[in-house]
């Protein structure tokens, strides 16, 4: 046992007194378990809450109303309800044991045994459990010394971890960028790499899933080039190559020097081969929504000769630009700085303009508007007084081509 941090800041969220007291946690009944231990322990922030119990899920849920908190059956097939506090909801599952596994669900029951519910997990480090009122660790398989030791290593044998779920292997390495030192475990590694053909039995969307975490991630690019020399990404994602987890590197060395915050999918249009085409397959492929396969294609798109960061703005958005620009090494990283606070602006006249100046109705005046617009953008965005004069010389220019 080892005593953690009971007065942790996330422990004093509101309401949470209340829903550890509705579930009768000074029994024994309940405990902090997962990241909210895991990064307690490191001084890490904590965002996510999870609650392991002894009480079944249909308890639970009577249990929370009768205290007035709302809940939510989430995942109560799996033994999982979700409790709605004021500062954001708490995960809360019935510990468990597994009765079968094909590698991408499981066929569980439900147990009071909290070495068998551990047994079950994937890694040491997420085996912890905490008792909510002295702090005291639960730890069944060497987490606590894993955590302190940066050593990232799963529960018993490694190949049959991950023949139970597949995912795991993805897993791994983003939690290897996450918490993993120096030391690598060699056996967890090799059966990764084994099992790496797996992965082909996985839903795309929990490949996409894991993949833009590990992206996201703080320092992703070791864990990366791990799954690369390993031929982690070959039977999911064959289009990646080192030079991919390089463009990555760069990319995050040009978010640092910009002061822009990591983008998933930044990272990962990095990853891919620079073709917007491919990319939107792959997005296809991995079932992104159209908005992000949308994001990826534009990042990719060829730089458009010498335009500014205002005006790439302009045309394909503040969002778009500053992926483009991070992922071009040809422009400095602090070309953002033009944009990264930006609202494009909106052309401060239209057609009805056009023709009040004498400009016949039809599609010069669209013709028209475009070359004044081009003019605008080229200027820099000047003010109406400006677009006015810009206006007044394009729609002479039409009249004397039409006389």
């Amino acid at each position: 046992m080892t005593v953690w941090l009971p007065d942790a800041p996330w422990r004093h969220r509101p309401g949470l007194d209340g829903l550890l007291s509705a579930l009768d946690a000074r029994q024994g009944t309940a405990r902090f378990v997962g990241g909210a231990v895991r990064d307690g322990l490191l001084g890490l922030p904590v965002n996510d809450l999870d609650v392991a119990t002894t009480i079944d899920p249909q308890g639970v849920v009577d249990r929370l109303t009768d205290a007035g908190i709302k809940a939510v059956p989430t995942g109560i097939d799996h033994g999982t309800i979700t409790a709605i506090l004021p500062d954001g909801p708490v995960e809360i599952t019935t510990l468990r044991r597994d009765v079968s596994t094909d590698g991408r669900r499981a066929t569980i029951a439900y147990t009071d045994d909290w070495r068998q519910d551990a047994a079950r997990r994937d890694f040491t480090i997420n085996a912890l459990y905490a008792d909510p009122a002295s702090g005291a660790i639960s730890d069944y398989f060497g987490g606590v010394a894993d955590l302190k030791a940066r050593r990232l290593r799963f529960i018993g044998n490694a190949a049959a971890r991950i023949a139970e779920d597949h995912l795991r292997i993805l897993r791994y390495f983003r939690f290897l960028s996450r918490y993993g030192g120096d030391e690598l475990d060699a056996e967890a590694y090799a059966a990764c790499v084994d099992a790496a053909k797996s992965l082909m039995a996985l839903s795309r969307e929990r490949i996409a899933d894991e993949l833009l975490k590990l992206l996201g991630g703080e320092s992703p690019v070791h864990a990366l080039r791990l799954m690369a020399e390993g031929g982690i990404f070959q039977p999911v994602l064959p289009e990646v190559e080192m030079a991919g987890v390089d463009r990555v590197a760069q990319v995050i060395a040009r978010e640092a020097e910009a002061g822009i915050s990591p983008a998933p999918l930044r990272r990962l249009a990095a990853l891919l081969p620079p073709d917007p085409t491919l990319a939107d397959q792959i997005g296809a492929r991995l079932k992104l929504s159209n908005k992000a396969r949308k994001r990826l294609m534009v990042a990719l798109e060829p730089v458009a000769g010498q335009e500014s960061a205002r005006a790439l703005a302009h045309r394909v958005g503040v969002e778009g630009a500053i992926d483009r620009l991070l992922l071009d090494p040809a422009r400095p990283a602090g070309a953002v700085e033009d944009v990264r606070d930006w609202t494009p602006p909106t052309l401060p006249i239209g057609g009805g303009a056009l023709i009040a100046r004498g400009l016949p109705a039809g599609p010069d005046v669209a013709k028209a508007l475009q070359e004044v617009q081009r003019l605008w953008v080229a200027e820099d965005f000047p003010d109406t007084a400006r677009v006015e004069t810009l206006a007044d010389q394009i729609v002479s220019k039409f009249q004397r081509a039409r006389q």
